[in-house]
């Protein structure tokens, strides 16, 4: 069997959780089966044989560029959509992440007749924030993810959360939506003695961390209505790149000044300084409003730190409230805070809950059992597919 991973994100270039799962369910497919993955960027040849990389860049007509309409993104992606398209391909079955692979995905499926796989790691609907990034073309992103997901032969939710919500928003048959978490890698993420990077970038324990994009899913400014309620001498470390819009980034960097324990690292930091700041972090803090999944918490869960996250969607099948952390209502800085501070004001407490958080990773989430269910629901996709075209 081969496999045909489309994405918008892949290594180098990833800036958030859905680069990073495609990332690693192509490293642990590759144990069981050909892959290539194509995506979006220019990619030098890999050096790994077991998965193949063809990058793709848009036509110049239709590229964004820096001066272009809002719209502009939506374009640019179903011209990369045709070029992966237009190429040859030799896979059993295509799986598109996200809605800037899942056009791709669905000309694939029809020009080259394999069955097409679609991993949601977020709803457009869900995301009306998202107008104010693509403009008019979160209406064409909506209708791209909507078109694909109905004609998929497989959905895959990565919570059970999710694929409530999929069934409520999309005409597809439930048979077909299943549920396959997202996984770790955990002897990547795990805790770290090295403090080097921590003193690069000014962290002073003890601290509470955040790691995400600049947007209002994350919550990141009802962390900031909570900063001034946390202890003194307690840091709250933002490590926060990758905004939605430019607007969104000037106004996190208009209100980070009013708080004098916020540190700012406006970056997307390599895996290895980021698993410094998990592993020292007294909390790590989630304060989303929408999470499909929350691959972050699983990561800080990984590197033995205690989590405050909020009680919406994939967070409440990833964190224990109780045992690994605590959960709080969204939207409510006071909540949170309040929250933190439990655990900062009981330092063995959070020890506890941190290494309870290492048990369930390893139990719960490794790639390898992630791989195993892609793969059996590759082969009964393609099967079913066969059976209904006479392919």
């Amino acid at each position: 069997m081969k496999a045909l991973l489309l994405s918008r994100e892949y290594p180098p270039h990833i800036y958030g959780g859905a680069g990073v799962v495609v990332d690693q369910l192509a490293r642990a497919l590759s144990q069981l089966m050909a892959v290539e993955v194509r995506c979006f960027g220019e990619r030098e040849p890999q050096a790994d044989a077991k998965i193949a990389v063809r990058g793709y860049t848009p036509w110049s007509r239709l590229s964004a560029g820096p001066d272009g309409p809002r719209f502009a993104p939506a374009l640019e992606t179903l011209s990369i959509g045709l070029a992966m398209a237009r190429d040859p391909v030799d896979a059993d079955v295509a799986h598109a992440h996200t809605w800037y692979a899942d056009m791709a995905g669905l000309w694939i499926r029809t020009l080259h007749r394999i069955p097409l796989i679609v991993t949601l790691h977020s709803l457009e609907p869900l995301r009306p924030w998202k107008a104010d990034q693509l403009g008019a073309g979160y209406l064409l992103s909506t209708w791209i993810e909507k078109t694909a997901v109905e004609a998929a032969d497989r959905v895959i939710a990565v919570s059970a959360r999710m694929r409530e919500d999929i069934l409520g928003h999309f005409a597809v048959d439930p048979a077909k939506v299943v549920v396959i978490h997202n996984g770790i890698d955990p002897e990547r993420f795990r805790r770290a003695g090295r403090r080097d990077a921590l003193e690069r970038y000014g962290v002073r324990p003890p601290y509470v961390l955040f790691v995400g994009r600049i947007t209002d899913q994350k919550g990141i400014f009802h962390l900031l209505e909570a900063a001034p309620k946390l202890p003194a001498g307690v840091q709250l470390v933002l490590c926060a790149s990758a905004p939605d819009t430019p607007e969104i980034e000037e106004r996190l960097r208009r209100a980070v000044p009013l708080h004098p324990n916020v540190l700012w690292i406006n970056a997307m930091i390599p895996v290895e300084e980021v698993v410094q700041l998990y592993s020292h972090a007294a909390v790590f803090a989630c304060p989303s409003v929408y999470e499909p999944f929350g691959l972050i918490n699983l990561e800080a869960m990984a590197c033995e730190t205690p989590v405050v996250a909020s009680a919406v969607g994939g967070i409440l099948e990833v964190v224990e409230d109780g045992t690994t952390g605590y959960l709080v209502t969204p939207g409510r800085p006071d909540e949170l805070a309040a929250a933190l501070r439990r655990l900062l004001d009981d330092p063995e407490q959070g020890r506890a809950m941190g290494r309870a958080g290492r048990r369930r990773v390893e139990e719960k989430f490794s790639w390898a059992s992630v791989a195993e269910r892609t793969e059996r629901l590759y082969i009964d996709a393609i099967a079913e597919f066969q059976r209904s075209t006479g392919d």
